[in-house]
């Protein structure tokens, strides 16, 4: 077994705004690491210079422009404004004085207002118990896939169906001693992409664009709770893909993404 995400996110302060981490081997996808690990990083030590739990990650926008191998790295935290309520920061990790990804992360406190109500359709799923695990791993799947546990409702991977969607229950498979953002945020990363529903060859792909909303407070989710995930195709056009997804807790729309994708062959 890989470190669960919990321990494979740790970061360490070494000084104002600077961090250090260790990136850990098993956590790859293709060459260097999961997004949702290298951006679960850079939200947990844009926390800890935030320093307020009362504002919290609303949402994060991210890039990895080169591969993040295992091994030691250093985030650094640049607050770019805080005001009352709101505070805005940047995260870059460096390695070997390269930089490699950064993020733009927005947290705010909750505001005191009272919208119209909003109401959604919940997408329709079977128990958790009438659906098969399906393992992600290698040699057919991503290294960092062993630390989730994944139960979809399909369409399954290579099969070459008509939908380019994707659907199903998901959650780590050791739970995290609390429901926090960084965890949120990986999540978000871990389903397969769309594209694989609607192929039946697996193509090497990258994320270059990532962008992600949480909804509710974290905190109030239960660790071990199976999250539902829903993602549908957007745009297909000239090697490159966007996608849109959900988290869903219950009845309750907990988190969303847009990634935009590159097909690299």
């Amino acid at each position: 077994m890989i470190p669960s995400f919990e321990e494979a996110s740790v970061v360490r302060r070494t000084g104002p705004g600077s961090f250090e981490v260790t990136v850990p081997d098993g956590w790859q996808q293709g060459r260097g690491a999961f997004g949702g690990l290298v951006y679960g990083m850079l939200t947990r030590a844009m926390e800890q210079v935030v320093d307020d739990p009362a504002r919290r990650l609303r949402t994060l926008t991210g890039d990895i422009a080169g591969p993040v191998m295992p091994g030691p790295a250093t985030l650094r935290v640049e607050m770019l404004r805080r005001g009352n309520r709101q505070s805005n920061l940047q995260a870059t990790l460096v390695q070997k004085d390269e930089a490699l990804a950064v993020a733009i992360g927005v947290f705010s406190a909750s505001r005191d207002v009272h919208p119209p109500e909003f109401s959604r359709e919940t997408p329709e799923r079977a128990d958790w118990d009438q659906i098969p695990p399906h393992a992600l791993g290698p040699p057919s799947g991503p290294p960092f896939g062993r630390a989730y546990e994944y139960r979809s409702t399909g369409p399954m991977p290579f099969t070459a169906g008509r939908e380019a969607e994707t659907a199903g229950y998901l959650r780590e498979r050791e739970a995290p001693s609390r429901r926090d953002a960084p965890s949120m945020v990986a999540l978000l990363d871990a389903w397969w992409p769309t594209l694989w529903s609607i192929d039946r060859l697996y193509r090497p792909m990258a994320t270059i664009s990532f962008v992600g909303q949480l909804l509710v407070d974290p905190a109030k989710l239960d660790p071990a709770e199976r999250l539902f995930h829903t993602g549908r195709m957007g745009a297909l056009s000239d090697g490159f893909f966007v996608e849109l997804r959900e988290l869903w807790s219950g009845d309750v729309c907990v988190g969303m993404n847009q990634q935009t994708y590159v097909i690299l062959g």
